[in-house]
């Protein structure tokens, strides 16, 4: 059987679709209702909408679309064959969109929601965890999304609204982000055990200047924070080998393939010695950061607030 084509449509096949969307969605969910019941008195009632304006959103829909979606006996409709057609999208349609809904909602929600948390690698083993594990004696049931990256591509992240909060060094200043400094964690310089600094428990980073560096690649916090305090020791450190965690650094430390200025390791190397650098201050700032103007949902919220609580107290001693 073909369907009744309605002359001189309101949308044009190539029209642009963001426009379809706009005209058509708010429609849909009227449409599938008087689908279901076959009725428009019935599905107003149920829709607690007034009649008229139903029967109005029916007819402007099929005038947009240029297709009879209904057959009409009094105010008992049935579908066409093109109107069973839509009728399978749309359904589709409206219930992804009821589960996108309830997901949001879900996470939201102040006891079970979600907070998007990202961190650097290196506070990944112990701090992140103890972390989590202290907030959720308070909040048992909230849920975490854990990414563990550099700090640039958190800090996009954040932008991109795929973060709630960020962990990061160095602290980011930027206009369209807020960010808090919570602690500080000292740099050792790492050689290898039988390196001829390996007997020293200090250093000064300038008498690593003939040394051969181990590094992070270039746009992570720490490969920047170790290009400029080799700058303050008065030298451009040589670098041989470039990497994307601190541990595997250690690794090629205890290789003999270089030194390295790294944070304190959550479990001693054997291989290597951390010596205490002197001079210049070996440091590296820790914050939180999040969107400047992004509203935060309860757990967010209530998790920024935690952390913002750690100030001075973090990092172990």
């Amino acid at each position: 059987m073909m369907h009744q084509q309605r002359s001189e449509p309101h949308l044009s096949p190539s029209g642009d679709t963001e426009d379809i969307v706009a005209i058509l969605a708010p429609r849909l969910a009227y449409f599938a209702g008087v689908a279901r019941t076959e009725h428009v008195t019935r599905a107003a009632q149920e829709m607690q909408v007034p009649q008229s304006t139903l029967s109005r959103a029916m007819v402007r829909l099929e005038h947009d679309l240029g297709v009879d979606l209904f057959a009409r006996r009094g105010r008992t409709v049935s579908l066409t064959p093109a109107g069973r057609t839509f009728l399978a999208s749309v359904e589709r349609a409206l219930a992804e969109i009821e589960r996108a809904a309830d997901e949001v909602r879900a996470d939201a929600d102040p006891a079970t929601g979600k907070v998007a948390f990202g961190f650097l690698h290196t506070m990944g083993s112990e701090t992140v965890p103890g972390l989590i594990r202290a907030f959720r004696a308070d909040h048992p049931r909230v849920r975490f999304s854990l990414v563990q990256n550099y700090g640039e591509a958190m800090i996009e992240r954040l932008r991109s609204g795929e973060l709630d909060l960020c962990l990061t060094s160095p602290v980011p200043d930027a206009p369209d982000l807020v960010a808090r400094r919570l602690d500080e964690q000292k740099l050792r310089l790492v050689v290898p055990a039988d390196h001829r600094l390996a007997s020293r428990r200090r250093i000064r980073l300038a008498e690593a200047a003939d040394e051969t560096f181990v590094t992070l690649e270039p746009g992570y916090g720490l490969r920047r924070i170790t290009d400029d305090l080799c700058q303050q020791a008065g030298f451009r450190p040589r670098v041989a080998f470039e990497g994307e965690e601190a541990e595997t650094l250690r690794g090629l430390v205890a290789a003999g393939l270089g030194v390295a200025l790294l944070p304190p390791p959550a479990v001693a190397r054997p291989g290597v010695v951390e010596l205490t650098v002197t001079a210049p201050r070996a440091a590296r700032e820790i914050g939180v950061a999040w969107l400047d103007g992004h509203p935060d949902t309860p757990p967010v919220a209530a998790f920024k607030k935690f952390l913002l609580s750690k100030r001075g107290t973090l990092l172990p001693d």
